[in-house]
């Protein structure tokens, strides 16, 4: 028997043409297969990103929904926001001082000059955008704080952009979700505070993204504004100073302090693992329904973020509010000086 080294020639060339065609035949089969795809991937990510009565619920990190997107929000749940009791916030403000808090809370020590209107109110000013995840998880403290001072007329259903977390979050105002702007103001009212609020967006679908400070600049200029113009400008001063410079959103200053960042990183009742954010696979009316009646580490934490803001205003306004006289604020403002 010959050898294989030994195969006549034409054998080999008839072994060469079959090997070709079914090589050929191959790659066209893959090639058809990526048309088939790359034609229905499309239509099903279009599908998955359709607003529903309530948000999906899919894999790590990407629930895909803008379901009720700056729809404003109910009575009852504006009224958990603004009518929270204060036991919450002096149980929160327990935990986060006995450290059985699972997220990570933490006070700012960073003092300056306050921002003001010269009306005889503390002013809180705030600039972020809706893209932020992290100002996404910081607009609940924010609300929550807010509350002790004054009330909402009018809060909104936001989120987070579908690629920075997606998290369900509260809008300040009515926002422009699909294109490229800065939206100013807000629906809060109070004796005691002013609320400046600065939020830029981007489309919502994307991930994270922000103007550059002289096209917000410029945005902000354009609306005719001169408070909040003024209000820009002032955080633009203060960003030649290494100390209270703008480094990322969120930054907010409550009353006489600076907070270059969010004050905690609540993101669910587990401190969050890589890219893992529990607060992804919630609901609004899941979050409402926790603070409404706490009783998990998301919830006190939500709160105790909210204790830290207090204590700022407290601490600003010679404690002339009734919150500022719960032990747990006072504690808190003692690391202010």
């Amino acid at each position: 028997m010959p050898s294989k080294r030994s195969i006549k020639t034409d054998q080999l060339h008839v072994l060469k043409i079959v090997s070709y065609s079914a090589f050929v035949l191959a790659v066209l089969a893959l090639m058809s297969s990526l048309v088939i795809l790359y034609t229905l991937a499309p239509i099903a990510f279009k599908a998955s990103n359709q607003s529903s009565s309530a948000p999906q619920q899919v894999n790590a990190g990407h629930t895909g929904t803008l379901a009720g997107i700056d729809n404003p929000l109910n009575g009852s749940s504006l009224s958990i926001i603004n009518n929270a009791p204060n036991a919450y916030f002096e149980k929160a403000g327990e935990m986060y001082l006995n450290g059985t808090l699972s997220d990570p809370v933490f006070l700012s020590s960073a003092k300056i000059t306050p921002f003001n209107l010269n009306d005889g109110k503390a002013t809180v000013l705030y600039f972020g955008s809706i893209t932020c995840v992290f100002c996404g998880e910081n607009r609940w403290a924010m609300a929550l704080a807010l509350s002790r001072f004054g009330s909402f007329s009018q809060l909104f259903t936001g989120y987070s952009s579908l690629g920075d977390g997606d998290l369900p979050t509260l809008y300040w105002n009515k926002v422009n979700y699909n294109g490229s702007s800065d939206s100013l103001g807000n629906y809060y009212s109070s004796s005691t505070l002013n609320f400046m609020s600065i939020e830029d967006t981007h489309p919502i679908t994307g991930g994270f993204a922000l103007n550059s400070m002289p096209q917000i600049k410029a945005n902000i200029n354009a609306q005719n504004n001169t408070a909040y113009s003024a209000a820009f400008d002032y955080i633009l001063n203060l960003s030649n100073n290494k100390t209270t410079a703008f480094q990322g959103t969120p930054y907010t200053i409550w009353g006489n302090y600076l907070f270059s960042g969010a004050d905690a990183e609540v993101f669910g009742n587990t401190t969050p693992s890589g890219s893992t954010l529990p607060l992804t696979y919630m609901t609004h009316g899941q979050v409402f329904a926790q603070l409404a009646n706490p009783s998990d580490q998301f919830a006190y934490g939500e709160y105790a973020a909210a204790d830290v803001y207090v204590a700022a205003i407290c601490k600003s306004i010679n404690n002339t509010a009734s919150v500022c006289s719960l032990p747990a604020i006072n504690a808190l403002e003692a690391s202010y000086k």
